[in-house]
């Protein structure tokens, strides 16, 4: 089967909730234990939180799991290994490690789940998800989630995948529609001035902020720490604990503010986060989609800033033709007329505007208070 369906719709729920009856009403045991159900995650994140989902829908069976991925001595998960479970979550390179060093045997799997596929491939995990494959038996169920179907992820399901079933709970490459969608063109420069403006209001409680790279992101955290602003960073050189920490911070609301670099988007998911704001803007339009899903989680209402320099004028563009509209605007104090019309190599011709008056609002209907600096709304109209 290939799911596709939006960032935060409920993929993990589909996919876990009858594998759990499966293996409850049938009481599957393997010889040894041996893990009869496979579900394999990109990011230690995501493997966490597949995990932790795990623990609560099955909080009354008899059905044991257990997490494995890299960052972490291995001597615990070994010894999890050892005593025996029914559905085991991992990411590619920990998992192939263990296997070669003989604690895991794939030769009773009958559930295979690869979540997010598209992040794979993005990761460059294809080949080690193909040496997965060649070690399942060929009768194995195969599922396989995306948040988006590129054509890369269509190639990669061809390859594993026998007739597959597709199932799209809602069109591709679209949006959450109960997120509100906002850009700010702004220079390269003011971009930490305007953020540091835009978090001085009340409203945007628990904010997640992605960044390009992760010496920017340890930036930012220093400049927001000094404006008094509760902040943790997650990305790719902070070790496994110092992850895990920065997370348990943000969902137990000790930090206000996560910066996180695309790597760990997948594996954020907490509940009302009130805003992502983009301090840069992605360079492959879907990732867009990804990180804006991190809010409007489960019916949620939510809220998605970017800001957008002259350079990443062509970045938006993209977005723009992969969600088939146009995102609206903010002006603000530090507006940017250069950034606003830029035409680089890959954006398109600005698009003509309008405007419209009203102060810097919460939502479409009600001004809000605390302004710091955002006056007026353009609204571009969506394309047909």
């Amino acid at each position: 089967m290939m799911g596709i369906a939006q960032t935060g719709t409920g993929k993990t729920a589909a996919f876990l909730l009858p594998i759990l009856q499966h293996l409850s009403k049938d009481d599957i045991r393997t010889p040894g234990r041996a893990p009869a159900v496979l579900i394999l995650a990109p990011t230690r994140e995501l493997a966490a939180q597949i995990g932790a989902s795990c623990k609560v829908y099955g909080k009354f069976l008899n059905i044991e799991h257990t997490v494995i991925f890299g960052g972490v001595k291995q001597g615990s998960q070994v010894k999890a290994l050892k005593s025996g479970i029914d559905i085991l979550v991992a990411t590619p390179g920990r998992l192939l490690d263990l296997i070669q060093q003989g604690y895991i045997s794939l030769e009773y799997i009958e559930i295979f789940v690869l979540d997010e596929a598209d992040r794979m491939l993005d990761m460059g995990f294809i080949h080690d998800v193909k040496k997965i494959m060649n070690l399942i038996p060929k009768n194995t169920q195969t599922l396989c989630f995306s948040a988006t179907m590129s054509k890369e992820v269509e190639t990669l399901t061809r390859g594993l995948l026998n007739d597959p079933v597709h199932v799209a709970v809602t069109p591709q490459a679209t949006t959450v529609e109960l997120i509100e969608q906002s850009v700010l063109f702004v220079d390269q420069v003011d971009k930490e001035e305007v953020l540091i403006d835009l978090l001085k209001q009340e409203h945007l409680k628990r904010v997640l902020i992605f960044i390009r790279t992760k010496s920017r992101a340890n930036k930012l955290c220093k400049k927001l720490t000094l404006q008094g602003i509760k902040v943790d960073a997650i990305h790719g050189n902070k070790s496994q604990k110092q992850r895990t920490q920065a997370l348990s911070n943000f969902k137990k609301g000790r930090s206000r503010v996560l910066v996180a670099t695309d790597i760990a988007a997948r594996g954020i998911d907490v509940e009302e986060i009130s805003h992502v704001i983009n301090f840069d803007l992605p360079n492959e339009p879907e990732n867009y989609v990804h990180r804006i899903g991190r809010t409007a989680r489960a019916g949620a209402k939510g809220r998605a800033y970017s800001f957008c320099a002259a350079e990443e004028r062509g970045y938006l563009s993209d977005i723009e033709k992969l969600i088939k509209q146009n995102i609206e605007i903010i002006k603000h104090k530090k507006h940017s007329n250069k950034a606003q019309n830029s035409r680089g190599p890959y954006s398109r011709s600005a698009h003509k505007q309008r405007n419209r008056k009203g102060g810097f609002r919460t939502n479409r209907s009600r001004k809000s208070k605390g302004q710091g600096g955002f006056r007026n709304k353009i609204s571009r109209p969506r394309r047909q």
